[in-house]
């Protein structure tokens, strides 16, 4: 027994003192083993007599189950030990900035969403949403354009799959839309603008699939035309930050209006970039008209009681014009080295009072 003993605690130790998996394996081996010494021990059993097996059999098959015990936990151990050696040696502390430069600048098209929005607020009007997936309704037909107008085709609009009771939606291709669903919901006065995203199939240096539009509705019993110039003057002067601007009125031909007027601004094309109240050259800047008395009576207001003009824009065109930017597609194109040049401040909000831009 002195011998299973010193066995016992010789194996033990250098089970104890193993620096790695692989010399733990060698002294399995070495203990359990086909030839190990404890599975030499356990061999002998066979030539012992009943009573000395009744003694020995509980001995040495302990000793086995605790050597197999000792070389399991220490195998657990190493392999913590190396795991834990490897996290070490592969951590990355993640709380170190992964850019030197300041982040969180404001996109140019938010920027002129805002001095938009804080210009119309100035003059009065109210901020009307609707949805990007439109029923077919309010995006032509209450607008009066009809079944077969151009604007309906494919090639112009992006229609989304046909509803169970075989209506269609469609991708907004104006934010007119907007003005049909106020008018259905609300009674005259109406002074709204509505601006927001826009979705048509055209895609080049001026023009993308996605863009973004605002739009103008007043409604009442006497507005008139000369209202809606003063209207636009008054914000284009604020927007380009002069102190006066020129609009030219052309003719033109929307169905949602009768009549219709596309503006221009008078402009200076001389220098690197476009100069607005002053100078020799024009630039087409909006759409208007007074609306169609059609529109009026399919968004429920009597066409023989109120009137009112309603006026578009583009507001990525906006921001092109006012801070030099010559491709509408790097606007979507999410370089953070574009951002960085055109980017605003995020604290930098548009105010009448304080200015519109930086």
């Amino acid at each position: 027994m002195t011998d299973i003993t010193a066995l016992e605690n010789e194996t033990l130790a250098a089970i104890a003192g193993a620096g790695d998996e692989a010399a733990l394996e060698a002294l399995r081996v070495a203990s359990l083993g086909k030839k190990g010494s404890i599975s030499e021990l356990l061999k002998t059993l066979g030539g012992m007599s009943p009573d000395e097996r009744k003694v020995n059999g509980p001995a040495f098959n302990g000793l086995r189950d605790r050597i197999q015990s000792a070389i399991t936990a220490k195998k657990l151990a190493l392999e913590e030990a190396a795991l834990n050696a490897r996290l070490a040696s592969e951590r990355v502390d993640i709380t170190l900035p992964v850019r030197p430069e300041p982040v969180g600048s404001i996109h140019p098209v938010s920027q002129v969403f805002d001095e938009v929005v804080a210009i119309f607020a100035d003059l009065g009007f109210a901020v009307a949403e609707g949805p990007d997936v439109e029923f077919d309704d309010y995006n032509f037909t209450k607008l009066n354009i009809p079944p077969d107008h151009p604007a309906r085709q494919m090639h112009d609009t992006f229609y989304v799959a046909k509803q169970a009771d075989g209506s269609q939606h469609v991708l907004r291709t104006h934010t007119s839309p907007v003005q049909a669903r106020t008018m259905l919901a609300q009674k005259p006065p109406i002074r709204i603008i509505s601006p927001g995203r826009t979705y048509r199939v055209d895609s080049d240096a001026t023009h993308s699939p996605m863009f973004h539009q605002f739009e103008g509705l007043v409604i009442d019993e006497v507005t008139h035309l000369g209202h809606l110039k003063w209207v636009l003057e008054e914000f284009y002067k604020a927007f380009f930050e002069v102190s006066s601007v020129e609009l030219r009125a052309r003719p033109s031909f929307f169905p949602f209006t009768e009549p219709s007027v596309e503006w221009d601004i008078r402009c200076d094309r001389s220098g690197s970039q476009i100069k607005f109240g002053s100078g020799s050259d024009w630039l087409e800047v909006a759409g208007s008209g007074m609306v169609n008395p059609r529109v009026l009576d399919n968004c429920g207001i009597d066409s023989t009681k109120y009137q009112g003009y309603a006026f578009g824009g583009g507001i990525d065109r906006l921001a092109m014009l006012k801070y030099g930017i010559p491709d509408i597609r790097s606007f979507f194109e999410s370089d953070l080295r574009w951002l960085k040049a055109y980017g605003f401040a995020a604290l930098d909000l548009p105010t009448l009072d304080g200015g519109l831009s930086r």
